[in-house]
């Protein structure tokens, strides 16, 4: 696939190559690999944000339950970008603003 990008007011080409088992189609790959990053995407802010991997829960059903309640947090921040207060910070800069004034900025993204 190729993958263009402007730098320095230089076009770079480059081509990336992937093995799948799709069918050819340039359409369907590409929404695959920006589907499967979009995963990814969550999956990393919920590490950095979250420090999704240092939990140490061995109950099955509560690590499902945190899982559950870091996804709902993080779709909750994604919303709070939206917010002017706190538009311009990081993600885990944006949870310890809310955790000093919750119902503050629940109101605000909840009115939103």
């Amino acid at each position: 696939m190729p993958a263009q990008r402007l730098e320095r007011n230089e076009k770079h080409t480059e081509y990336r190559y992937f093995i799948s088992s799709l069918p050819e189609d340039i359409n369907l790959a590409s929404r695959a690999r920006r589907g499967h990053w979009s995963v990814e995407s969550m999956h990393w802010h919920l590490d950095v944000t979250f420090r999704e991997d240092y939990n140490t829960t061995s109950d099955k059903t509560a690590a499902q339950n945190h899982n559950i309640i870091r996804k709902w947090c993080l779709s909750i921040l994604k919303l709070a970008e939206l917010s002017l207060s706190i538009k311009r910070l990081s993600l885990k800069k944006k949870r310890f603003a809310i955790g000093l004034r919750p119902v503050k900025f629940l109101e605000e993204v909840l009115n939103a």
